[in-house]
């Protein structure tokens, strides 16, 4: 070959455009010049040559090919027109769209650098998992094929490189399609620590590119004193990208097997959800039935947009019997079940909303037929524009539609209405202002007459009229003392209405559970509800101290009583509020340092300051180590909706043991002189880039009914990127 026949440019940073040199055939000469032609592809490297004879254009030293999406890099490079083939070879690695980068050591790839062989190929996926086999191919169909490849998403070992990752897994072929976004193994084997565990002729997981994937999902085991070993295998349907389901039977030992589903759909206006489980079993204790009985649970929420201000949306909750959630382990706590469907609005200034309710009482000792429902039960609530002195009007009114299967009905027609004056004086301290009338009507069936007729029962129309006027007047002192910001706030407010305004044949529906606290301690009107109101000439005081620093360091302490004028028997013996002078009520929050929380709160006897209500809570510890202990102590004094004496301890212990590992331990307990144990249980986590592990361990004491004392133990193990 004659020296006339050959191109040579050399010099760092040079750089060419490939397609100009293959069709003009012409030398391009320059340095740090590029350029890109319409279809873009862009050569750079240290040294390129062409051979004008064979067509052949050769590149070497920090060699980048980019063409279209792709980005080719290699020690040396030779691309030949005729045959529409690049050779790279020396530290290769090639780009994909997707994100994926595949090395190798050498690799022969068509023009388009779509399609080709390669050497001792490893990928490096976009999800950061990597394969690495002997050898592979591209194909033009958007296929990367492997032999004797291994997969796996641990990482190596950084002091020994040489030992197995916690999973891997070989397969005789590995196919990744790009077009399906899906993995397909031949021949494979699952590997813990090196050894195989697992074989399956055939199996396939999606690529990384993928959200949501139809599929089995990891399956958890387990056991229970009630229901015996249990298994459970989810599977998911990826419906479509609004809809998806997960079907998740819950095999069991002794007690058969519990269908449980889960379904979701995303609309244009909203969303919905519906979970449930279904099972023939053992019937309740409280059926005395010896066959078995169809039981199950149905739980579906949504929440749909009508325009920008109006909504509408629903919440339904029922179980077949009161002991089944417990039983089978699907309670989260609650008493009792609500199912509600609402429509409601909401403007600048102004909230209505309509709903129908209806109850189901997890005690089995509840009759059904006394359980109320609730149709209608409709809210409006408005305030105005303030004027220009600040003040401004305030509405509410509401509509309720109790009634029973078996027992007293009610319905209700309640409207406040009440002008507010918000006020700083010019030394700082600030008054608020309240005018206020509220009117209740109702119509009572079969309403109790504890007053006149003890065990009779009444009918007809009540209603009363409450004026009311407040003043609330508040004087924060702040000041700043180095790193420290400190307020004292004293509060006083002053509250006039007539005494009384529960007549006795107004039904108590919705004001049942009653506590007096530091929460209520400046509310004009105590009770949760509209059944009940709090009348009379009465003083709330109190103080609030609170200390800041710049580094989210905080002390708070909030301090009050109540002082009445005349006693009457709106509140309840216990309450705290049943004499002229309330109990004393506050909290305390202190902390002092990131690895210390304390709080208090209380309730403490007016005349010999014994603590009727406490609850104390304690976090402690640095974040590898943290204890929380939360004590609870109810009064020893009956008062309605609320258990007569209580006290209880939560324990609760998190251990990080490492990045990975992470150790959890509960104790619950009841305090009184009748009680014990609670609940007790233990769980270990592990997690890494590609292992999840959970172990749990518990104790349940609880009994009722059919509900036994019962140790349960679940196991989990989840292989991160296999779908």
């Amino acid at each position: 070959m004659t020296a006339g026949r050959w191109r040579s440019w050399r010099g760092w940073g040079a750089v060419t455009t490939l397609a100009i040199a293959l069709l003009a055939g012409a030398a391009v000469v320059g340095q740090g010049v590029g350029a890109q032609t319409p279809d873009d592809v862009l050569l750079t490297a240290e040294r390129l040559t062409y051979n004008e004879e064979l067509a052949v254009v050769t590149a070497s030293g920090n060699v980048e090919l980019s063409r279209g999406e792709r980005l080719l890099r290699a020690d040396t490079l030779s691309y030949n027109r005729r045959a529409d083939l690049v050779t790279a070879s020396g530290n290769v690695a090639l780009l994909e769209p997707s994100g994926d980068v595949l090395f190798a050591d050498y690799m022969e790839l068509t023009g388009d650098l779509k399609s080709g062989a390669i050497k001792g190929i490893r990928v490096l996926m976009s999800d950061e998992s990597r394969f690495a086999a002997n050898g592979g191919r591209l194909t033009s169909d958007g296929r990367t094929v492997m032999s004797k490849a291994v997969y796996s998403p641990c990482k190596l070992c950084e002091d020994d490189p040489d030992r197995a990752p916690i999973w891997q897994i070989k397969a005789v072929e590995v196919t990744h399609d790009k077009k399906l976004r899906q993995i397909f193994y031949t021949d494979a084997f699952l590997e813990v620590f090196g050894v195989p565990v697992f074989y399956v002729p055939f199996f396939s997981h999606p690529d990384p590119t993928v959200v949501r994937k139809t599929g089995f999902l990891p399956p958890s085991f387990g056991g229970n004193s009630t229901l015996g070993l249990t298994y459970t295998q989810p599977y998911f349907f990826n419906i479509s990208p609004s809809q998806d389901a997960t079907f998740e039977p819950i095999i069991t030992s002794d007690e058969g097997v519990v269908l449980t589903g889960e379904y979701r759909h995303v609309t244009e206006t909203g969303q919905f959800t519906v979970d449930g489980s279904v099972t023939r079993a053992s019937a309740p204790p409280e059926e005395q039935a010896d066959d078995k009985k169809t039981r199950g649970h149905i739980s579906t929420q949504g929440k749909f947009a009508i325009n920008p201000g109006w909504a509408w949306g629903f919440d339904v909750n029922r179980a077949s019997d009161a002991t089944y959630l417990a039983r089978y382990g699907f309670q989260r706590g609650e008493n009792t079940l609500t199912s509600d469907i609402y429509i409601e609005g909401l403007m600048r200034r102004e909230y209505a909303g309509v709903r129908a309710l209806s109850f189901q009482s997890l005690d089995p000792d509840i009759d059904e037929s006394g359980v109320p429902y609730v149709l209608p039960l409709a809210d409006y609530s408005f305030k105005s524009e303030p004027s220009g002195y600040g003040d401004y009007w305030l509405l509410d009114a509401n509509v309720m539609v109790l009634g029973r299967s078996e027992g007293p009905s009610s319905r209700r027609l309640s409207v406040t209405g009440g002008w507010r004056l918000p006020y700083i004086a010019p030394a700082g301290d600030v008054y608020t202002l309240t005018v206020s009338a509220r009117g209740d009507v109702y119509h009572v069936t079969d309403a109790p007459d504890p007053v006149n007729r003890p065990g009779k029962t009444q009918d007809g129309v009540t209603g009363r009229a409450v004026p009311q006027i407040s003043l609330d007047w508040r004087y924060p002192f702040a000041r700043a003392s180095g790193d420290w910001s400190q307020v004292i706030e004293p509060i006083v407010q002053l509250i006039a209405s007539p005494n009384g305004g529960n007549p006795s044949k107004i039904p108590n529906e919705d004001s049942l559970d009653f506590e007096f606290d530091d929460i209520n301690l400046f509310s004009d009107n105590r009770f949760s509800g509209l059944d009940r109101v709090e009348g009379g000439a009465r003083a709330n005081y109190g103080l609030k101290l609170a200390a800041i620093d710049r580094e989210g360091r905080r002390s708070e302490v909030v301090i009050g009583q109540s002082y009445r004028i005349q006693d009457d028997d709106t509140f309840e013996q216990g309450t705290g509020l049943d004499d002229n002078f309330s109990d004393i009520v506050g909290r305390v929050t202190v902390s002092p340092a990131p690895f210390l929380d304390l709080g208090y709160r209380f309730r403490l006897d007016k005349t010999n300051f014994a603590a009727r209500r406490s609850q104390l809570l304690m976090s402690i510890g640095p974040s590898w180590l943290r204890g929380t202990v939360n004590y609870i102590k109810l009064s020893d004094q009956p008062t309605t909706g609320v258990p007569s004496s209580a006290e209880q301890l939560h324990l609760v212990a998190r251990l990080r043991l490492d990045d990975n590992w992470t150790f959890v331990a509960r104790h619950q307990r009841d305090l009184t002189a009748e009680g014990g144990s609670l609940f007790t249980g233990f769980g270990l986590n592990y997690e890494d880039e590609c292992v999840f592990l959970t172990m749990r361990f518990d104790r349940n004491f609880t009994q009722n009914r059919d509900i036994e004392a019962s140790t349960n133990f679940t196991i989990r193990v989840s292989l991160k990127h296999l779908g």
